[in-house]
């Protein structure tokens, strides 16, 4: 009989870690919150380069490219460049990059910023909320946005122009 409870048990622990197992590869999988191409870009409220609250919203019926950032993420550091040229290549169509800086001193920032002579909008995101908000893991990572705020392309990793110019044309269809 002892040797009958053994098995049983051997059973049982077998069956809840077989349990505990397809619910970790479930949950893996169906990650709620998770945003995808097609969902409505999560508005969010930052600080901008003078210490002014700025929105997502205020950008509706323009073109976001919401670009995450950082000074020590080298292909960030890399895409800078490319993405000034987008910005000067197509404000006037109602276009509008954003970088978003990912949880540094905006002193940091700012610094990189004059070095590179960026003049698109920079916002901060220190406590990283709209980073974790965005799923954003590896950087730099983009998100292109159409004007009615629907998210059209996530980009993750480093850009050049020309791919830019290409997201942004399948985002503006």
């Amino acid at each position: 009989m002892g040797k009958e409870k053994r098995i049983y048990m051997r059973i049982g622990v077998l069956g809840i870690l077989l349990i505990a197992l397809v619910f970790a590869i479930y949950s893996s999988i169906s990650k709620p919150g998770l945003l995808k191409v097609g969902d409505e870009a999560p508005n969010f409220s930052l600080k901008d380069r003078e210490d002014k609250n700025v929105t997502l919203a205020d950008l509706k019926g323009k073109t976001v490219i919401l670009n995450f950032w950082g000074t020590w993420c080298e292909p960030c550091r890399n895409e800078m460049p490319a993405l000034e040229k987008i910005y000067q290549k197509y404000k006037s169509d109602d276009v509008v990059v954003i970088g978003l800086n990912v949880g540094e001193a905006k002193l940091t920032a700012e610094q990189f910023i004059r070095q590179v002579e960026v003049t698109f909008p920079i916002w901060f995101d220190s406590r990283k909320e709209v980073t974790k908000r965005y799923s954003v893991g590896k950087m730099p990572t983009t998100y292109f946005i159409d004007k009615d705020g629907v998210i059209r392309v996530i980009k993750t990793g480093e850009m050049t122009e020309r791919v830019m110019e290409q997201l942004l044309s399948e985002t503006k269809q």
